[in-house]
């Protein structure tokens, strides 16, 4: 059966997808391969960070209890970034250097009684949805998994410590426009509603066939058809567009200015090359006659000197007669 829905590409109906925490859970879920027990928005002046200039990168915050192997938990801080353009890498780390200094991304691994002790930073996933192809990679998905690996032998150590925990991360990066029909497992069914080659004649709408989807994914299908009858939700998609393109405008407007300032600074150097030549070729015709002056003086003390010697020679020639 098709059947429409709103374009998770846009930053609103992502938001609006993201709100839901079970919908949420399913996603992160599917992505990191870890089964999320709990998840939570991080406190909600953080939630949602848009650059005063640029709308180009869209953030969200999850605070999320992870269910391990061995039927322990581990708290994490998910941190969801989606940009449109490979020019945001600034503001991708300028976003994660602001979790790693928050003070209130800590937990306590021990309490003796009342008291909490032994305090420990969270660490820190990333997840990066992007809208543009990487330059060498032309996979959708994308698993940064680190290793522990002993620097002498190379051996692979199977632990987990808390320092190095909390000084690194893994990522998990989606390249949206590396998605296709053809789905491998259960992350690409589910990573199938951003794929962008579904748009209809409206590119706020994909036009998937719901049969393609396992039954847990229906729930965010459902959602996402209920995001296309929102009429406020389709303005701030089409108001999305209208900001982009007038950013557009302007970053080829500053670009071109950008151009003719250097075209015009290329010019003023060239000029001032030239002059400098000129000057140089004057500085030269100046020292070549400096020279010639001083040949001539020299000139005329030789001739004033012979002058000399010739008024001597006649005065001792007129007493020797």
């Amino acid at each position: 059966m098709k059947t429409e829905i709103a374009n998770p590409i846009y930053d609103v109906v992502f938001k609006y997808l993201m709100e839901d925490s079970e919908i949420a859970k399913l996603i992160l879920s599917t992505i990191i391969d870890e089964k999320i027990e709990s998840l939570e928005f991080s406190p909600q002046e953080n939630t949602i960070i848009v650059e005063s200039r640029s709308l180009t990168v869209y953030r969200m915050d999850f605070s999320a209890k992870i269910r391990l192997p061995d039927k322990s938990f581990k708290q994490v801080i998910i941190e969801i970034q989606k940009a449109k353009y490979s020019t945001d890498i600034i503001r991708f780390r300028r976003y994660l250097g602001e979790q790693y200094k928050k003070t209130t991304n800590i937990y306590y691994s021990k309490q003796d009684g009342k008291k909490k002790v032994n305090k420990r930073a969270i660490p820190i996933l990333t997840v990066y949805f992007l809208g543009h192809k990487l330059d060498y990679v032309n996979i959708p998905v994308i698993k940064v998994k680190r290793q522990y690996t002993d620097g002498i032998s190379g051996e692979i150590l199977n632990c987990k410590e808390p320092f190095i925990e909390s000084l690194t991360h893994d990522s998990y990066v989606i390249v949206i426009p590396e998605l296709s029909s053809k789905k491998q497992n259960e992350l690409e069914q589910m990573l199938a509603i951003f794929d962008q080659s579904l748009i209809l004649s409206d590119e706020h709408i994909l036009l998937i066939n719901e049969s393609d989807y396992p039954e847990k994914f229906k729930p965010i299908i459902r959602r996402l058809h209920m995001a296309t009858a929102s009429h406020e939700i389709r303005q701030q998609m089409e108001a999305e567009d209208e900001i982009i393109e007038e950013l557009q405008t302007l970053e080829r407007v500053i670009e071109e200015k950008n151009e003719a300032l250097a075209e015009n600074i290329k010019k003023l150097a060239e000029k001032d090359n030239a002059l400098a030549e000129k000057d140089n070729a004057l500085a030269e015709k100046d020292n070549a006659l400096a020279e010639k002056d001083n040949a001539l003086a020299e000139k005329d003390n030789v001739l004033a000197e012979q002058q000399k010697i010739i008024e001597k020679l006649k005065q001792e020639l007129k007493h020797s007669f």
